[in-house]
């Protein structure tokens, strides 16, 4: 047997401020911990007995579970109770808690927070990775323009959709980097080796900033960036605990993204976990055995992805941009956002040639009012000639597919 360390940190939910005294009751396999929050929120840190870590490191290994569940219970007068299921602990690892205490102020009686049921990890079940890198996807154009937004941006905060792109399921914003350690958290065990992992959230970082770039979500209809589901993008699971290496990692690189040489746009690094599922891009586990054999981050990845690829740092931290102007355009506008949209339905007209071709200009005329409604009336929208939102990304959407058939 081998240990691994929890640590609890109770908080306002919405406010982040820390609340003491909260009283923290950890359940296990066969013992009971009773702690305390300190003025700063943290409970002490204890030990938890775990397996061996050799089953974390072992991709043949599908019979132990390579690490400890607990269940967190936190509690005190005037806020709801706060309870956590399924709260992993691996071995040599620090794992943190963080329970948000909502105030129950107004309440005839406490009203118990919804249980957070943790699931089995990913990685263990065989239902992480990533999804498949997009057919439509227009983001690598060989031609160099802006083809949605103007430029590569690490946003603050991401919107993520709690199941599927279609489903029904509630939307969250979260910070990026919390984000990012969640997903890492969710997708590879902690005791990995370090290069691993951080080819791992490199990995992570990137598909994601590639979604928002490409506007992959919102030039749908749809009014989050990201989803939490493997299938369509990676795992992510709300509310779950985060291993504080993951926490530390992500600190130190989530201003990073992966690209091809020469080209500008985040590359869309599709994985899967190359047991149960195979990929045509990288495989977690054998990011563990490229970085036994002293491979780095950077080394795992060309392994994966190709030698043409780098990893480029950047200081565009902000909150996500649109890349619709925010006012409509119609006869007479003028500028760089008609200058896109023309050479968008330019490439669009080669699959709808009746849509006629537009001069390169800038400026939005007769002849590209009658193209706009030709395209509206193709595409079920209302045939005005005015280039809206729904327009706009109903443009981009469909210049993105028809891109991909029609690229060098």
């Amino acid at each position: 047997m081998a240990n691994g360390t929890l640590l609890v940190q109770t908080a306002a939910a919405r406010q982040s401020s820390p609340i003491a005294g909260v009283s923290v009751i950890v359940t296990g396999d066969g013992f009971t911990k009773t702690l305390l929050s300190d003025s700063e929120g943290n409970t002490a840190e204890f030990s938890v007995p775990t397996p061996a870590c050799r089953y974390s490191l072992e991709e043949s290994n599908s019979t132990v579970l390579p690490y400890a569940t607990v269940t967190v219970v936190a509690s005190l007068e005037g806020y709801r109770t706060v309870t956590i299921e399924g709260v992993q602990v691996f071995p040599d690892q620090l794992t943190v808690v963080n329970a948000e205490l909502v105030t129950s102020a107004g309440e005839a009686e406490p009203i118990p927070d919804p249980a957070v049921l943790i699931p089995v990890h990913a990685l263990y079940a065989g239902t992480g990775g990533s999804g498949p890198a997009p057919i439509d996807d227009c983001s690598d154009s060989s031609e160099g323009g802006v083809e949605v937004l103007d430029k590569v941006i690490i946003p603050t905060k991401i919107t993520v959709h709690l199941g599927k792109p279609a489903a029904s399921a509630s939307n969250v914003t979260v910070g990026f980097q919390d984000y990012i350690a969640n997903v890492a958290s969710s997708e590879v065990y902690p005791t990995w080796p370090e290069q691993a992992l951080r080819a791992n959230i490199h990995a992570q970082i990137s598909l994601a900033v590639n979604r928002i770039w490409t506007e992959w979500y919102p030039s749908k209809g749809y009014s989050y960036n990201i989803t939490s589901t493997p299938s369509s993008d990676q795992y992510f699971v709300y509310g779950r605990t985060i291993f504080d290496v993951m926490k530390k990692l992500t600190a130190d690189i989530f201003n990073t993204y992966v690209r091809k040489t020469g080209t500008v746009n985040p590359y869309y690094t599709e994985y899967c976990d190359g047991k149960t599922v195979t990929c045509p891009g990288m495989k977690q586990w054998g990011t563990v055995t490229q970085a036994n054999n002293g491979k780095n981050a950077l080394q795992i990845l060309k392994y994966y992805y190709g030698n043409d690829i780098e990893i480029v740092r950047t200081s565009n931290i902000q909150s996500i941009p649109q890349s619709y102007p925010g006012t409509p355009l119609q006869a007479g506008s003028t500028g760089t956002n008609v200058f896109i949209l023309q050479r968008q339905l330019n490439r669009i007209t080669k699959d709808y040639p009746s849509f006629g071709t537009l001069t390169v200009d800038g400026v939005f005329g007769a002849a590209m009012t009658a193209t706009v409604k030709k395209f509206q009336k193709q595409f079920g929208l209302t045939a005005d000639g005015i280039v809206g939102r729904a327009t706009w990304y109903k443009i981009s959407y469909i210049y993105c597919n028809n891109y991909k058939k029609h690229r060098p």
